[in-house]
């Protein structure tokens, strides 16, 4: 655990009924007059991007729209939404979306000048600086990206992902508003929804764990093991949704304060070469990898057992094989693949895999029990 440590949050975080109204007074407050909306087309034939667009228009601002933003996109695809900016003169961002969206207008926000670019990012983070004040409403309950100081872009030429991290990439404001999820379709709910679960159980058995990340890692850990099924399952569960929400957001939290581990170093490489959405490869991960880790952290798992699972183990090592094997249920229950080739992927090198994902050192420095080159290999063939 650190012995020094610290916490980064959004400015201001607005929730409960109909939290989006909110907007119009924080666009006020801003002075904004140019406002860019980053979303994508199949929200906005939703009509979920209309409460942002009337909060604009009641702020007395002019609204710009970005919705062809790529699932999951490359630097150079996300400097093309930059360069769109540049141009539009803009005094404001809001995303309205999930992670790819949200990272992608994050980005925006501190590359708004020709200082650098997003490439420029990848080799020196340090440099981004805001630029542009940034509102975040989350359309998945998942990835916590309108928590973090991270934007995660593919980078093709090494087949991987890599996170570009600075504290101008907290966005400014955040809107939680449960009606954004309610009709999320049931794969990209479990996907996003599992992704929080890594979020939430990697960053409080991280080396970087500590007091500030353990509240908001253990809340959400326990908020998404006892809600993520029914908010899956059930479109009308409109509490266990609301949790689920405030959970992402609290494990987007607990990852400023602390960091994720070998399950998301790992899952980087099978975006970054197979395209697979990123919640389904931190899911066919999260069990191989607390096996691996279990004797590291066991303790930790246990209490994590304490807090959100109450199912009759006494011991420390029955908590901790209970805890896991929970996690295993809920991937099952929620109908996600734990092997490559259900997802189609036949061609897959485990050397190639373990050679990229040895490379995200930032995450896997992280973990409590060392990862190495023939730890990382046996890893993969366990989900080929």
């Amino acid at each position: 655990m650190l012995s020094k440590y610290s916490l980064r949050l959004p400015k201001v975080v607005f929730g409960g009924e109909n939290p989006t109204e909110e907007m119009a007074a924080a666009l006020k407050k801003e002075g904004a007059k140019k406002v860019v909306v980053f979303t994508d087309k199949s929200l906005r034939k939703l009509g979920l991007v209309e409460p942002t667009l009337e909060a604009v228009k009641a702020a007395g601002a002019e609204a710009a729209i970005i919705d062809d933003i790529p699932a999951e996109p490359t630097y150079s695809e996300v400097q093309n939404v930059v360069d769109q900016v540049k141009g539009l003169g803009a005094d404001a961002i809001i995303a309205v979306g999930g992670g790819s969206v949200m990272d992608s207008a994050k980005l925006a926000g501190v590359c708004a000048t020709d200082e650098y670019t997003v490439h420029d990012l990848l080799a020196d983070p340090t440099q981004a600086s805001k630029k542009i004040k940034m509102i975040a409403v989350p359309t998945t309950a998942g990835t916590g990206a309108e928590a973090t100081p991270n934007a995660i872009v593919a980078v093709p030429e090494e087949e991987l992902k890599v996170g570009i991290v600075n504290d101008g990439l907290i966005a400014d404001y955040v809107v939680l508003d449960a009606n954004m999820i309610k009709n999320l379709p049931r794969s990209i709910a479990a996907a996003t929804g599992v992704d929080a679960l890594c979020h939430a159980i990697e960053c409080y058995t991280c080396n970087k764990a500590n007091p500030f990340s353990d509240i908001f890692a253990l809340e959400a850990f326990d908020l998404i093991m006892n809600n993520i099924e029914a908010a899956c399952d059930d479109p009308e569960a409109m509490g266990a949704k609301r949790a689920m929400q405030i959970a992402s957001f609290y494990a987007g939290i607990a990852i400023t304060a602390s960091g994720t581990t070998a399950v998301h170093a790992l899952s980087y490489p099978l975006g970054g070469k197979y395209h697979i959405a990123h919640g389904v490869s931190n899911a066919i991960l999260l069990c191989p990898v607390m096996h691996f880790n279990e004797p590291a952290i066991r303790e930790r798992l246990a209490a994590a057992y304490d807090r959100a699972i109450h199912a009759g183990a006494t011991t420390v090592e029955e908590k901790s094989a209970a805890v896991i094997e929970r996690m295993d249920q809920i991937v099952d229950h929620l109908n996600i693949p734990k092997k490559l080739d259900e997802l189609g992927v036949t061609d897959a090198s485990v050397d190639e895999l373990a050679g990229a994902g040895m490379k995200v050192q930032r995450l896997l420095t992280n973990n409590m029990r060392e990862v190495t080159l023939e730890d990382a290999r046996a890893l993969y063939a366990q989900i080929l």
